[in-house]
């Protein structure tokens, strides 16, 4: 499967995976986090349902907060 992560080409083994699995294997940890795919926003309590498959756009940005 081909998609593309934070404007960048990536390929994984898999047909589909889910949000949760795609920031296990690109160990994201960062606690705050928003994820967009194809432009719709996913809540966190999704991640584990919602399915990224071939051409989908990802975007993953970390929250940063401070002053």
């Amino acid at each position: 499967m081909r998609i593309i992560l934070n404007n960048r080409p990536e390929s994984f083994d898999k047909e589909k995976i889910s949000i949760s699995e795609l920031l296990k294997i690109k160990n994201y940890t960062f606690k705050m986090l928003v994820i967009k795919v194809n432009s719709k926003l996913v809540k966190k309590d999704a991640y584990d349902i919602v399915e990224i498959k071939e051409g989908d756009n990802v975007t993953v940005l970390h929250l940063v907060s401070g002053g």
